[in-house]
């Protein structure tokens, strides 16, 4: 049987962890980033743990590899 295929969608928007968690980027980052303080820019860029909730559904886009 063939390996089953990563859905490439969410490998582009998620990263795996060492222990298995999906990582996000924040919203609010792209578009025009000069009428955002600096704070928010700051914290934006950081990326952030995929809610509990979302994680059960977005696991089954990665396929063999949690």
């Amino acid at each position: 049987m063939p390996k089953m295929k990563t859905k490439k969608a969410a490998a582009k928007r998620f990263k795996i962890t060492g222990t298995g968690k999906l990582m996000r980027k924040r919203a609010y980052r792209q578009h025009d980033a000069w009428a955002k303080s600096k704070k928010q820019r700051r914290q934006a860029a950081k990326s952030v743990r995929l809610h509990k909730s979302d994680q059960k559904r977005s696991k089954k886009l990665f396929p063999g590899q949690l």
